[in-house]
């Protein structure tokens, strides 16, 4: 019944079937929501043990210190089964158990000879109820809003049994029920350490109640929150599969700026498979395409980590910028040395392939820097977060250009300047001149 009652309060996510990471998510959260719920618990009941040590006198403090390690032992069930299918009935069954057991505690005397002699009544009478809003409270961290009305409701059922039954005790004395009473008599009917009354019990009731649907909203509003979050999250992981990350990133953090047309400086970089078209030619569609993701894929895990943008994949390549969703004053460095991985792990990739008889992969990369308009183009239903100018034609010249000079990687002079040289340990094979069509100047670069 739980679990369904869950399913109903989790229907502000989509469908279970569009969903399942969400639900998950959710549930983690209300798990570890019942792990928090015990170690606060075991916090509580740790500085209870210390007040009873010092309030009550030996020995009916170790009476008392008993139950406290008894209502502690309850709240460890559902702490060791809440990854079990059962995790929440069970916490409902013990929520019963621990009101139950604090209310026979606060309203039975101790047993045998640790009893005192005041009447039972009097039992009634003391601040000791405060200990049931602590279940009350502690209900409030497993994000359950369902959990706390049915705490605040046991409550209020338990307690107002326990009372009733004292109240109707033969021996129990009350208020008169005509209203004839002078205040004198009230007044020593109330001192009369048999009365019970039952205007102390309906204030607690009411209080709790009060106080139940107060933290029943306020879980509530924490849950959807949380909601939110976890879908802007998976929204985003989603929204990562089709952009860059960071762009998915700046994206879902709701910037009304982002997008816009600006001008700053940014290093373009090209990167691709040398011959692919002659490669699938001689393969099956899919065993192109497990070529072309595994290119994809080990290019995506050297250029996030050094802080590039994965611009578009461009068939057989993709292109990448450094500094174009947020400036980066290192962007041609960063370019440069992620360009450098980039050799390094495909030639890795290459070798393995060699050694199990599979054909080499060669790659080519240009790399170029300057200013550039970055910003939203598209149409009002399909829009993309590109970068525009000369620098990103002269980079992919420089790509093309590797096909006839003895190197894979080529860099613009002025993105070599702006890097501060080259990283240690790499040298330039030779700098020349090129002339790049349809462009009025050449570009000085160097190829490495």
């Amino acid at each position: 019944m739980l679990e369904w009652l869950q399913l109903q309060l989790s229907a502000a996510l989509p469908g279970r079937s569009a969903s399942d990471e969400q639900f998950k998510r959710l549930r983690d959260a209300e798990l570890e929501g019942l792990a928090v719920a015990f170690r606060v618990r075991l916090c509580a009941v740790a500085v209870i043990a210390v007040w009873l040590l010092v309030s009550t006198a030996w020995p009916r403090n170790v009476y008392y210190l008993a139950v406290s390690f008894v209502f502690l032992a309850l709240s460890y069930v559902p702490y060791a089964t809440r990854h079990h299918r059962a995790a929440w009935t069970i916490k409902l069954a013990c929520t019963i158990l621990d009101v139950a057991l604090i209310t026979a505690t606060i309203l039975l005397p101790p047993l045998g000879d640790l009893a005192s002699d005041w009447p039972i009544q009097t039992r009634t009478r003391g601040p000791e109820f405060l200990y049931l809003l602590l279940l009350l409270a502690e209900s409030a961290l497993t994000y359950s809003p369902i959990l706390v009305v049915w705490t605040g409701g046991i409550i209020l059922a338990v307690w107002s049994f326990g009372i009733n039954t004292l109240y109707d005790r033969p021996d129990t004395v009350r208020f008169d029920a005509s209203g004839t009473m002078s205040d004198m008599q009230a007044l020593e009917r109330f001192l009369n350490p048999y009365f019970v009354g039952l205007i102390q019990m309906w204030v607690q009731l009411v209080t709790t109640g009060l106080i139940t649907l107060i933290l029943a909203i306020a879980v509530l509003r924490s849950r959807n929150t949380l909601i939110s979050q976890i879908k802007d999250n998976t929204a985003r992981t989603s929204l990562a599969r089709y952009v860059s990350p960071d762009v998915a990133h700046a994206m879902g953090d709701g910037a009304p700026r982002f997008g816009e047309p600006t001008k700053h400086e940014v290093a373009i970089m090209f990167v691709d498979i040398v011959g692919f078209t002659r490669m699938a030619e001689k393969r099956s569609p899919e065993q192109a395409l497990n070529l072309l993701r595994s290119f994809q894929e080990r290019g995506c895990s050297v250029l996030f980590p050094c802080g590039g943008t994965l611009d578009k994949f461009l068939g057989d390549g993709f292109m990448a910028t450094f500094g174009g969703v947020q400036p980066q004053k290192d962007a041609a460095e960063r370019a440069l040395s992620c360009a450098f991985q980039l050799l390094d792990t495909y030639a890795a990739w290459s070798e393995k392939r060699r050694r199990r008889g599979a054909q080499p992969v060669d790659i080519a990369i240009g790399l170029h820097f300057g200013e550039v308009i970055v910003g939203n183009v598209g149409t009002s239903e399909r829009r993309e977060f590109t970068v525009i100018g000369d620098v990103v034609n002269v980079a992919s010249r420089l790509e093309r250009a590797t096909r006839h000079l003895e190197g894979s990687l080529v860099v613009s002079d002025a993105c070599l300047q702006a890097a501060g040289g080259a990283p240690p340990g790499r040298k330039v094979a030779h700098t020349l001149t090129i002339d790049i069509r349809g462009r009025n100047r050449s570009v000085l670069a160097h190829v490495f």
